[in-house]
Protein backbone atom coordinates (compact mmCIF):
# COMPACT_ATOMS: atom_id res chain seq x y z
CA UNK A 1 0.00 0.00 0.00
CA UNK A 2 1.75 3.51 -0.73
CA UNK A 3 2.55 6.00 1.99
CA UNK A 4 -0.29 8.47 2.17
CA UNK A 5 -0.65 11.65 3.72
CA UNK A 6 -3.44 14.75 4.61
CA UNK A 7 -1.85 18.22 4.66
CA UNK A 8 -3.81 21.29 6.48
CA UNK A 9 -2.32 24.28 4.44
CA UNK A 10 -2.78 26.49 7.58
CA UNK A 11 -2.55 29.85 6.24
CA UNK A 12 -4.35 32.96 7.89
CA UNK A 13 -8.01 32.38 6.55
CA UNK A 14 -9.39 34.72 4.19
CA UNK A 15 -12.25 35.65 6.27
CA UNK A 16 -13.16 35.64 10.01
CA UNK A 17 -16.31 36.41 11.83
CA UNK A 18 -16.89 40.31 12.37
CA UNK A 19 -15.95 40.41 16.60
CA UNK A 20 -13.82 37.01 16.05
CA UNK A 21 -9.75 37.25 16.37
CA UNK A 22 -8.15 36.14 13.34
CA UNK A 23 -5.68 33.84 15.15
CA UNK A 24 -8.26 32.98 17.12
CA UNK A 25 -10.76 31.22 14.58
CA UNK A 26 -7.72 29.97 12.39
CA UNK A 27 -7.18 28.06 15.84
CA UNK A 28 -10.37 26.64 16.12
CA UNK A 29 -10.57 25.71 12.19
CA UNK A 30 -7.22 24.12 12.79
CA UNK A 31 -7.88 22.53 15.13
CA UNK A 32 -11.22 20.84 14.41
CA UNK A 33 -9.44 19.71 10.68
CA UNK A 34 -6.71 18.39 12.58
CA UNK A 35 -9.27 15.73 14.77
CA UNK A 36 -10.79 14.59 11.70
CA UNK A 37 -6.81 13.61 10.50
CA UNK A 38 -6.33 12.14 13.51
CA UNK A 39 -9.38 9.79 13.22
CA UNK A 40 -8.35 8.58 9.44
CA UNK A 41 -6.73 5.10 8.83
CA UNK A 42 -3.75 4.41 6.58
CA UNK A 43 -3.30 8.00 6.20
CA UNK A 44 -1.07 10.00 8.15
CA UNK A 45 -1.31 13.45 8.94
CA UNK A 46 0.71 16.82 8.68
CA UNK A 47 0.46 20.63 8.81
CA UNK A 48 1.99 23.40 6.33
CA UNK A 49 2.45 26.72 8.09
CA UNK A 50 4.15 30.09 6.90
CA UNK A 51 7.42 31.01 8.48
CA UNK A 52 6.64 31.89 12.21
CA UNK A 53 3.45 29.37 12.26
CA UNK A 54 5.24 26.64 14.37
CA UNK A 55 3.20 28.07 17.59
CA UNK A 56 -0.09 27.29 16.21
CA UNK A 57 1.06 23.94 15.63
CA UNK A 58 2.06 23.61 19.02
CA UNK A 59 -1.50 25.24 19.60
CA UNK A 60 -3.81 22.39 18.29
CA UNK A 61 -1.45 19.49 17.06
CA UNK A 62 -0.10 16.61 18.92
CA UNK A 63 3.49 15.63 19.58
CA UNK A 64 5.40 14.14 16.69
CA UNK A 65 3.02 15.71 13.68
CA UNK A 66 4.81 16.79 10.94
CA UNK A 67 5.12 20.19 10.10
CA UNK A 68 6.68 22.00 7.15
CA UNK A 69 7.26 25.78 7.61
CA UNK A 70 7.51 26.77 3.93
CA UNK A 71 7.55 30.54 2.36
CA UNK A 72 4.29 29.93 0.70
CA UNK A 73 1.77 27.31 1.23
CA UNK A 74 0.86 26.87 -2.68
CA UNK A 75 0.55 22.90 -3.52
CA UNK A 76 3.68 22.18 -5.38
CA UNK A 77 5.56 24.05 -2.54
CA UNK A 78 3.50 21.49 0.22
CA UNK A 79 3.75 18.26 -1.72
CA UNK A 80 7.63 18.52 -2.66
CA UNK A 81 7.62 18.67 1.24
CA UNK A 82 5.73 15.46 1.52
CA UNK A 83 7.78 13.82 -1.60
CA UNK A 84 10.55 14.23 0.55
CA UNK A 85 9.17 13.17 3.47
CA UNK A 86 8.56 9.74 1.80
CA UNK A 87 5.57 9.71 1.01
CA UNK A 88 4.25 8.14 -2.55
CA UNK A 89 0.76 10.18 -2.04
CA UNK A 90 -0.57 13.43 -0.60
CA UNK A 91 -3.64 15.37 -0.05
CA UNK A 92 -3.23 19.24 0.54
CA UNK A 93 -6.57 20.57 2.32
CA UNK A 94 -7.48 24.18 2.41
CA UNK A 95 -7.90 25.59 6.50
CA UNK A 96 -11.58 26.53 6.59
CA UNK A 97 -13.36 23.14 6.56
CA UNK A 98 -13.87 22.18 10.29
CA UNK A 99 -16.58 20.25 9.48
CA UNK A 100 -15.34 17.79 6.57
CA UNK A 101 -16.38 14.64 6.64
CA UNK A 102 -13.40 11.70 6.50
CA UNK A 103 -15.04 10.14 3.82
CA UNK A 104 -14.73 13.23 1.52
CA UNK A 105 -10.81 12.89 2.20
CA UNK A 106 -11.09 9.47 1.34
CA UNK A 107 -12.73 10.31 -1.70
CA UNK A 108 -10.13 12.41 -2.57
CA UNK A 109 -6.90 9.94 -2.10
CA UNK A 110 -9.22 7.18 -4.17
CA UNK A 111 -8.96 8.33 -7.70
CA UNK A 112 -5.13 8.51 -7.22
CA UNK A 113 -4.96 4.52 -7.85
CA UNK A 114 -5.39 5.24 -11.62
CA UNK A 115 -4.94 9.44 -12.05
CA UNK A 116 -2.18 11.47 -10.91
CA UNK A 117 -4.29 14.21 -9.85
CA UNK A 118 -7.42 14.70 -7.98
CA UNK A 119 -9.80 17.55 -6.89
CA UNK A 120 -12.37 18.69 -5.04
CA UNK A 121 -14.02 21.68 -5.61
CA UNK A 122 -15.13 24.12 -2.72
CA UNK A 123 -19.13 23.92 -3.10
CA UNK A 124 -20.39 27.09 -3.04
CA UNK A 125 -17.89 29.38 -4.25
CA UNK A 126 -14.16 29.78 -6.24
CA UNK A 127 -11.45 27.73 -5.67
CA UNK A 128 -10.67 24.26 -4.44
CA UNK A 129 -11.26 22.23 -1.18
CA UNK A 130 -8.44 19.95 -1.62
CA UNK A 131 -6.17 18.63 -4.48
CA UNK A 132 -4.27 15.13 -4.38
CA UNK A 133 -1.81 13.75 -6.26
CA UNK A 134 0.94 10.79 -6.43
CA UNK A 135 4.16 12.14 -5.84
CA UNK A 136 6.82 13.06 -7.32
CA UNK A 137 4.03 15.94 -8.19
CA UNK A 138 3.50 16.34 -11.47
CA UNK A 139 5.65 18.75 -13.68
CA UNK A 140 2.21 20.61 -15.02
CA UNK A 141 0.95 21.17 -11.67
CA UNK A 142 1.31 25.50 -11.22
CA UNK A 143 2.76 26.70 -7.74
CA UNK A 144 -0.54 28.64 -6.87
CA UNK A 145 -2.86 27.99 -3.68
CA UNK A 146 -6.04 26.25 -3.41
CA UNK A 147 -7.60 29.55 -3.42
CA UNK A 148 -5.89 30.29 -6.87
CA UNK A 149 -6.74 26.58 -8.34
CA UNK A 150 -9.86 25.30 -10.07
CA UNK A 151 -10.27 21.89 -11.54
CA UNK A 152 -10.87 23.86 -15.29
CA UNK A 153 -7.57 25.07 -14.96
CA UNK A 154 -5.81 22.20 -14.10
CA UNK A 155 -7.47 20.21 -16.91
CA UNK A 156 -6.45 22.81 -19.52
CA UNK A 157 -2.00 22.58 -18.29
CA UNK A 158 -2.73 18.61 -17.89
CA UNK A 159 -1.24 16.19 -20.79
CA UNK A 160 -4.88 14.86 -20.94
CA UNK A 161 -7.89 16.06 -19.19
CA UNK A 162 -8.92 13.12 -17.68
CA UNK A 163 -5.63 13.12 -15.88
CA UNK A 164 -7.44 15.07 -12.89
CA UNK A 165 -10.12 13.45 -11.14
CA UNK A 166 -13.20 14.91 -9.73
CA UNK A 167 -13.77 14.46 -6.05
CA UNK A 168 -16.73 15.25 -3.84
CA UNK A 169 -17.24 18.64 -2.94
CA UNK A 170 -17.30 20.65 0.50
CA UNK A 171 -18.37 24.09 1.61
CA UNK A 172 -15.68 26.06 3.17
CA UNK A 173 -16.25 29.17 5.99
CA UNK A 174 -15.47 32.43 3.60
CA UNK A 175 -18.40 34.70 4.26
CA UNK A 176 -20.85 35.21 6.80
CA UNK A 177 -23.54 33.41 4.06
CA UNK A 178 -20.92 30.16 4.68
CA UNK A 179 -21.70 29.84 8.51
CA UNK A 180 -25.19 29.20 7.42
CA UNK A 181 -23.83 25.76 5.79
CA UNK A 182 -22.61 24.05 9.12
CA UNK A 183 -25.08 21.68 10.30
CA UNK A 184 -25.12 21.51 13.71
CA UNK A 185 -26.41 17.82 13.69
CA UNK A 186 -23.08 17.03 12.83
CA UNK A 187 -20.73 15.47 15.22
CA UNK A 188 -17.18 17.23 15.49
CA UNK A 189 -16.00 20.64 14.69
CA UNK A 190 -16.11 21.83 18.54
CA UNK A 191 -13.74 24.60 18.31
CA UNK A 192 -15.29 26.62 16.34
CA UNK A 193 -18.73 25.40 17.48
CA UNK A 194 -17.79 26.69 20.60
CA UNK A 195 -16.43 29.91 19.03
CA UNK A 196 -19.27 30.77 17.28
CA UNK A 197 -22.17 29.66 20.00
CA UNK A 198 -22.84 32.95 20.69
CA UNK A 199 -23.89 33.87 17.77
CA UNK A 200 -25.54 31.01 16.25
Amino acid sequence: MPRRVVVAALGLPVWAPPGVDPERWRDALAEDLLDVLATMAEVEAAVAVPPGGVDLVRRVGWPGLSAYELPALDVVSILTAAAADGYDQAAVLAPDIPDLPGMIIAKLLRPLSSRPVAVAAADGGPGLLGLSAVLPAPAWLPALTLDELTAQHLRRLAPAPTDVAPAAAWHRLRSPADLGRLDPRLEGWDATRALLSPRR
